[in-house]
């Protein structure tokens, strides 16, 4: 099982971008070094700045830079990213459907022991209700390259979600294809649905699960959206039961974007897993997925619950 940073690759993928595209573009708020912005500063320092501790002045200035032409890569922490610079991300970025990229690092609460003011929980439910931004939160290394390189095809404002820790790297994946979902293991009593690090998650939970006669199916929804309905429906018409799996507040993220696909087009039970109206607090990465039951024992242990009760 291979761990890699995500950030690594992105910084990395930055420099590879940079060197076909003269139009590429990178800002960052004083974290470059965190972010793997830093690669790209020493390659390209003429196509870089540090906006230090200014991130609303940061997300104004790569809307001008894209209404001059450049493909402007953003990036900060998470929580920094979102809900620091909202007005200027609505207002000035989306509202002109500007080709800004937003790449952020250090989301949910495997950060860790930064605590709750640097644990994004809320950015995707932040992001999600406003026009013209897609979002993509990649499940391992390997799918923020191409999550990345997707963007950088593509016209018009992202938000891509990355983590902090390293994550294991995730066997059997399907092409990345934008807003498009797809299936990990094939299995009939219920669909775990799940993105980012709960990808991993989730794959582990149905190892626990396969020893106690449960098969279930393991999806991964990397783009939240657009969402892929069409994948979700299709999942819901084969199960009568739904786990899906965040790293983020059970409300406005992936769970919210099932739930109101599958209220219009197939109603079915449908469970979350995720942070339940919390804030985060400061511990390791192990210990908080633990404590807040996102790791995969208790995946595992919910989903064996949620069929016994429907039994019931």
């Amino acid at each position: 099982m291979e761990l890699l940073y995500a950030r690594d690759i992105y910084g990395k993928t930055l420099i590879e971008l940079g060197k076909k595209d003269k139009r590429v573009i990178v800002l960052d708020a004083d974290l470059s070094g965190s972010t793997r912005t830093a690669m790209f500063a020493k390659e390209f320092p003429e196509r870089f700045f540090n906006f230090g501790v200014a991130e609303q002045n940061m997300m104004a200035a790569s809307a001008g830079l894209a209404s001059c032409g450049k493909i402007v890569f953003v990036s900060t922490f998470a929580m920094f990213a979102t809900a620091r610079p909202l007005d200027q991300l609505r207002n000035t970025v989306c509202y002109n459907n500007f080709n800004v990229k937003i790449v952020a690092t250090h989301a949910g609460i495997t950060v860790g022991e930064d605590g709750s003011s640097h644990q994004a929980l809320e950015d995707i439910a932040i992001l999600r209700s406003i026009p013209n931004i897609r979002i993509v939160v990649p499940a391992d290394a390997p799918e923020a390259r191409d999550a990345i390189i997707s963007a950088y095809n593509t016209e018009g404002p992202f938000y891509i979600r990355l983590g902090r820790a390293k994550v294991p790297t995730i066997q059997n994946k399907r092409p990345f294809a934008l807003g498009k979902g797809y299936i990990l293991e094939e299995g009939k009593d219920l669909a775990i649905i799940a993105c980012g690090i709960m990808v991993y998650q989730a794959l582990e939970a149905n190892k626990i699960l396969k020893e106690k006669g449960i098969s279930a199916t393991v999806a991964n929804i990397h783009t939240i959206k657009p969402i892929d309905e069409k994948f979700i429906v299709d999942i819901a018409r084969r199960h009568k039961h739904i786990m899906v799996c965040e790293e983020h507040q059970s409300v406005g993220g992936l769970y919210s974007s099932v739930c109101e696909v599958l209220s219009r087009e197939n109603p079915v039970k449908i469970q979350s897993v995720g942070v339940n109206d919390r804030f985060g607090q400061s511990g390791s990465p192990q210990e908080l997925l633990d404590a807040y039951e996102l790791s995969s024992p208790h995946i595992a242990r919910k989903a064996e619950s949620f069929l016994m009760a429907a039994q019931s």
